[in-house]
């Protein structure tokens, strides 16, 4: 594991995850620029898998991105930590790395899920990615190499005192 200040879409990864909405039609955001990096093709792809609910994850090609994937991740919007919030989260890592994992992907790069326009602080989403990620690797190894792929300076030291 390892926490890189970057543009996701520029990885060279197997795949790489989507902070999606439930609608998988693109958005704002970390979601917007995969939509635009990947091309129409994307798009026309995420319209036939009928959307994902929070919590949950689904896999396209990766398009006209370096990454062969994209995975489709749903988080939670954060409503004050009461509603399941956390849980959500770390279902959503699970999962995401559950369909790596089916698709052979030994290398994935993640975003901070929900930390943007849903609100999740991130002194409480990046421990939660983290230890799931730890988790997953502990139990199942068959990633070589996951990123968290940090937008800003700040989110990047935070995940960095964590992983140190």
């Amino acid at each position: 594991m390892q926490a890189i200040l970057g543009d996701i879409v520029a990885l060279e990864v197997d795949a790489i995850v989507n902070a999606a909405n439930s609608t998988l039609l693109g958005g704002g955001g970390v979601d917007g620029a995969i939509h635009a990096a990947a091309g129409p093709e994307l798009l026309a792809a995420c319209r036939n898998l009928g959307g994902c609910p929070p919590g949950e994850a689904r896999i396209t090609p990766g398009f006209a991105l370096k990454a062969r994937y994209v995975i489709h991740a749903v988080g939670p919007i954060w409503r004050g930590g009461t509603r399941g919030e956390r849980q959500l989260l770390a279902s959503c890592y699970a999962n995401c790395l559950a369909l790596a994992a089916q698709h052979a992907a030994s290398s994935v790069a993640f975003p901070s899920i929900s930390t943007g326009a849903f609100g999740f602080p991130i002194s409480e989403a990046a421990p939660i990615a983290i230890q799931t990620v730890a988790n997953f690797l502990k139990a199942n190894g068959k990633l070589d190499q996951v990123l968290f792929c940090c937008f800003s300076p700040a989110d990047l030291s935070i995940y960095r005192r964590l992983l140190s």
